[in-house]
């Protein structure tokens, strides 16, 4: 085992130790999207700055799976979490523009997102069973992105539900990486074996 190997366990053993931390982010995403369903948001400026909120705080969640990865991951999880709090300071330096306006950039969110999860989730099919469903989120992400960005028939309740969707699958993806880190801890308690990616 060479002394990369050996870093590479320790931070994947010192990740894998806050594995809850991500299952509670990613229950409190699930608790943000049923609040934010629940409110009537009437104008584009108060849909905007909730959606800069949300996007912000996926970036900094993103920057906090940086502890938790290696390799070629940390490098997507920080152009991911850069991506997200650009977007996020877009829609609160712009709260008032039009729909168009805001749901392109809600549709770059989705579709960016999207295929990371795409991604995220086929690259890691070995590593958990549920492995699947951060696939179908990841898809659901990319089909709501595309009808976004080619919907004209836009309404301040649509744009909520895009923020809400957004919300729930950030909550999907958070609790199913809380697992894989739980699973690649335990795996690595239990004798050298391949790692598994972040």
């Amino acid at each position: 085992m060479s002394m990369f190997d050996l870093e590479e366990r320790e931070a994947i053993e010192s990740a894998a130790r806050a594995w809850w931390l991500f299952l509670l982010t990613g229950l409190l995403w699930l608790l943000f999207a049923v609040i934010v369903l629940r409110f009537d948001y009437t104008t584009v400026t108060a849909v905007s700055i909730l959606f800069g909120v949300v996007a912000i705080a996926a970036g900094v969640n993103e920057f906090f799976m940086l502890a938790a990865s290696h390799r070629w991951w940390k490098i997507l999880h920080g152009l991911l979490g850069v991506i997200f709090v650009v977007v996020g300071i877009i829609a609160f330096v712009h709260p008032g523009d039009t729909f168009a306006a805001l749901a392109a950039v809600m549709s770059f969110f989705l579709i960016f997102k999207g295929f990371f999860d795409i991604v995220v989730s086929i690259a890691t099919r070995e590593e958990i069973h549920i492995w699947w469903v951060q696939l179908v989120a990841g898809i659901v992400e990319v089909l709501i992105g595309f009808w976004a960005a080619g919907y004209w028939g836009r309404s301040a309740i649509l744009l909520v539900i895009w923020v809400g969707v957004i919300a729930v699958m950030r909550g999907i993806t958070e609790v199913i990486f809380a697992f894989k880190l739980r699973s690649a801890g335990k795996s690595l308690s239990r004798g050298p074996g391949p790692l598994a990616p972040a």
